[in-house]
C-alpha cells in the first residue's frame, strides 16, 4: 500500500498564507521519491520472494526497519507513549490488517505474477476503500464515484483476463491474482479501522505495528522452520532495499511534504506507485503487455475519478498511517 490512504494519515496542517515555491518544490520532489520506493517493493520484493519465502520476508523487513522507525517517531514526534499504549486494540487490528496481512498476501502474491501485474491490480485500492467507507463509515457516494469504481473495475478485469474478459468464465483468476485481491482487501480492512483509531502520531503508529508484527510472526517464523535468511548479495541487497527505502524512507518524505501540500492534494501522487512499478518494468527489461497498460490507465482513470470530489472537498483526519 499501496502506499498511505490520505484520509487516514494525522500530520500537521500546512501552514496558513503562501507557501513558498522552493518549499511546495521540495515537498513535491519528496512526494515523487516516496511514491517511487513504494514501486520498488513490488519489483524488488517480486525477485526477493525467489529465495525468501513470504513470511520470512515480512518478519526480516519490519524487524531491520523498526529500530530506525522507534528512533525517528522519539526524535520527530516526541510521542506520549502512555497515550499510544491506549490505543494498543487498535494498532494490533491495524499491524493484523496493513504490516502483516497485506505485505504477507503480496509478497505470497509475487510468488505467483509479476510486479507489474500487482501493480495493476492495487491501483484498484482507492475504489474499493470507496466502497467500504460508504458501506462500514456510511459515506456518502456520488454518481460520479460510483462511475469511476465501474471504470477502475473495468480496468482491472481487462489486466486479471489479458485483455479478454469473458475468458475468465472460463479459467477464472490464478494464484497471485487471488492473493493480490485478498491483499486489498486486508488494505481496505486496513483503512476503515484507521479511520476510526484514536489518534496517533504516523510514524509513532508505524513503528508500533512494526514492532506488533515481528512479536507475532517470529514464533510462528521459528516454529516452522525459519526465518530464511538471505544467501545471496543480490537477496541481502533486495532486503536491505525494502527495510530502508519503502518501509522507513518513504514514511519521512511523505510526512515532510504534508507540512507542505494538503494531504487530498497529495493523495494524487499515489497513482504514480503503479507508474513507476510500469517504467521500471520496461526499463528493466521486464515483459509487459498491451492489456496491461489499456488496463492500467483504465484503472488510474476510474481512481481519479472516484477521488475527484474527496479531493476538493479535503479528507477528514484519523490516527492510522498506510504502509507499503
Amino acid at each position: 500500500m499501496t502506499a498511505p490512504d490520505t484520509s487516514t494519515i494525522h500530520t500537521n496542517a500546512p501552514p496558513a498564507g503562501r507557501t513558498p515555491r522552493r518549499a511546495v518544490g521540495i515537498a513535491v520532489a519528496s512526494l515523487l521519491g516516496a511514491t517511487l520506493f513504494w514501486a520498488g517493493n513490488y519489483v524488488v520484493g517480486a525477485g526477493a520472494v525467489e529465495s525468501i519465502d513470504p513470511l520470512s520476508l515480512v518478519l526480516l523487513r519490519w524487524a531491520l526497519a523498526l529500530v530506525p522507525l522507534l528512533v525517528i517517531a522519539q526524535v520527530v514526534e516526541r510521542p506520549q507513549w502512555r497515550q499510544v499504549a491506549a490505543a494498543w486494540p487498535w494498532l494490533i487490528a491495524l499491524s493484523a490488517f496493513g504490516l502483516l496481512g497485506y505485505n504477507l498476501l503480496l509478497y505470497a502474491a509475487l510468488e505467483h505474477t509479476d510486479a507489474f501485474s500487482a501493480s495493476l491490480i492495487n491501483a484498484f485500492n482507492p475504489a474499493l476503500i470507496t466502497l467500504a467507507a460508504t458501506i462500514f463509515l456510511r459515506e456518502r457516494l456520488t454518481p460520479t464515484a460510483i462511475g469511476g469504481v465501474l471504470i477502475a473495475l473495468v480496468g482491472v478485469l481487462v489486466v486479471l483476463s489479458g485483455g479478454d474478459p469473458a475468458a475468465l468464465l472460463g479459467t477464472g483468476f490464478g494464484p497471485g491474482e487471488l492473493l493480490m485481491i485478498g491483499a486489498i482487501a486486508a488494505w481496505t480492512g486496513y483503512t476503515v479501522t484507521g479511520r476510526l483509531a484514536p489518534k496517533v502520531p504516523p510514524i509513532t503508529g508505524t513503528a508500533v505495528q512494526a514492532a506488533v508484527t515481528v512479536a507475532v510472526l517470529t514464533p510462528i517464523s521459528l516454529a516452522t522452520g525459519g526465518p530464511a535468511l538471505p544467501a545471496t548479495a543480490e537477496a541481502i541487497t533486495s532486503l536491505a532495499f525494502i527495510a530502508l527505502f519503502p518501509s522507513v524512507l518513504s514514511y519521512l518524505l511523505w510526512n515532510r511534504a504534508l507540512t507542505v501540500i494538503p494531504a487530498g492534494s497529495a493523495g494524487v501522487f499515489l497513482n504514480l506507485i503503479t507508474v513507476f512499478t510500469a517504467a521500471i518494468t520496461i526499463l528493466t527489461g521486464h515483459p509487459y503487455s498491451a492489456a496491461q497498460v489499456i488496463g492500467g490507465l483504465v484503472v488510474i482513470a476510474g481512481v481519479v475519478l472516484t477521488n475527484t470530489r474527496r479531493r476538493k472537498e479535503g479528507p477528514a483526519s484519523s490516527g492510522a498511517l498506510s504502509a507499503s
